[in-house]
């Protein structure tokens, strides 16, 4: 870039009228000191003048002097991202029957609370990431035994000489032999039962003892003891006490959760979508390019700025693996110039800074690209030079070319053979 600047300078009036000879002189000198000066600022200007020394007669030149430094330079871009608590996702309900209670939208349920009533039965909110596929309980196990039973008396029979000693066939019915299947039970006793065995049941027992019903081993079996506590607990429900958990009587979740949108009416059939959920923490979800998203790296750090400009620490959670294009079509030959994007989860740990704000437009800032150790100077100090490119004006009026490279919060990356850290170069005003 060049620079002409041409001062004009008037005489004063009344002055008196120096002879021909005199004029041609002094205006012979004028011009040539005005060449002087001019061809000094374009070999200035140029980068061809400089030397290690200075002119002296040179007038002094404007502008701040800084070093060049040796630092971490750190390009920070940003997307936009909407606040909330993330997609709602419908509740496993397996309870049947007609919906005969639903809690309000945005409450929080926790272990032990009711999420619906179907029947007016609780269905009730239990952690574990194992769902309840199976009712819980003791099971009756006497065909099981009225087999061993029998087996055990034909093994009698053999051992007395084929029943033919003691007055009895080998081949008697089993509803005659003692403790065989069609045996006859006193009047008031309990069947024989088979304890249950599970990781289910570790599960639901975890949570049963948690809730304070206590009196037995937390472990893989469902036993008597098991069942007393459940008795217990389906009493301060106010249901029957039958010391089994049905199928539909609890559902599981990682943590508590918030009530989303009901996905029916009461007195409507349960159905696959009667209540939807979400987790109790708020969240960015991000709509990222799927071109420009090598930002998104799990566990990955960025700052989350809210509506009210406040700045909060986040960190990513998840990434979508599945591109979704804009409505009308995008990316190439979609038509619209809008690329496709894939969901990027942020979660935020520290859920007291979001305040009370629950939903909203939010900005999420994260590191593009970052260079250690780099040779800097702010963005000012760069000049064109006339021959292209860019340069550094040194604090004694040398031009020096560098290369540019990364540009982050108003300082970039430059390097060269006459660059080094500590230099001193000029900021023109």
């Amino acid at each position: 870039m060049t620079e002409t600047v041409t001062d004009i300078v008037d005489e004063p009036r009344g002055a008196p009228t120096p002879s021909r000879g005199r004029r041609g002189r002094r205006t012979l000198l004028i011009a040539s000191a005005v060449v002087v000066v001019a061809a000094v600022a374009v070999v200035g200007a140029l980068g061809l003048g400089g030397g290690d020394d200075g002119d002296p007669s040179a007038p002094p030149r404007s502008g701040t002097v800084v070093a060049v430094t040796r630092a971490t330079l750190t390009e920070r871009s940003h997307v936009d991202g909407q606040l909330g608590y993330g997609t709602e996702l419908p509740l496993p309900v397996k309870a049947q029957g007609t919906v005969t209670w639903l809690p309000e939208t945005g409450a929080t349920a926790e272990r032990g609370d009711e999420l619906l009533r179907v029947d007016d039965r609780p269905v009730v909110l239990m952690y574990g990431s194992l769902p309840m596929y199976r009712s819980l309980g003791l099971t009756a196990q006497e065909n099981e035994q009225g087999s061993d039973n029998a087996n055990a008396n034909e093994q009698r029979n053999d051992g007395g000489g084929g029943g033919q000693g003691d007055g009895k066939s080998p081949n008697a019915s089993p509803s005659t032999a003692p403790g065989g299947a069609g045996t006859e039970r006193a009047p008031g006793s309990s069947p024989a039962t088979r304890e249950l065995t599970g990781m289910d049941v570790m599960q639901f027992e975890t949570n049963l003892a948690a809730l304070g019903y206590t009196g037995f081993t937390v472990d893989e079996k469902f036993t008597s003891l098991t069942a007393d506590a459940v008795r217990r607990w389906q009493k301060a429900l106010g249901v029957a006490q039958t010391g089994t958990v049905d199928v539909g009587d609890v559902i599981y979740s990682a943590s508590k959760v918030r009530i989303g949108q009901p996905g029916t009416r009461l007195g409507s059939t349960v159905g696959e979508n009667t209540l939807t959920y979400t987790g109790t923490a708020r969240k960015v979800t991000v709509n990222a390019s799927a071109a420009e998203a090598a930002w998104a790296v799990r566990d990955a750090r960025v700052t989350v700025k809210l509506p009210n400009g406040n700045p909060v620490q986040g960190k990513v959670a998840a990434i979508g693996k599945q591109a979704t294009a804009p409505e009308g079509g995008g990316g190439e030959g979609g038509g619209t110039g809008r690329p496709a994007t894939i969901p990027v989860t942020v979660t935020i740990k520290d859920q007291k800074a979001v305040g009370q704000l629950e939903s909203g437009p939010v900005t999420v800032e994260y590191v593009g690209k970052k260079v250690k150790g780099a040779l800097t100077v702010p963005v000012s100090a760069l000049v064109a030079l006339a021959e292209g490119g860019h340069g550094l004006e040194t604090a004694d009026g040398r031009f020096v070319a560098v290369r540019t490279g990364l540009f982050a919060d108003g300082n970039v990356e430059v390097s060269g053979a006459a660059v080094r850290e500590g230099m001193k170069v000029r900021i023109p005003e």
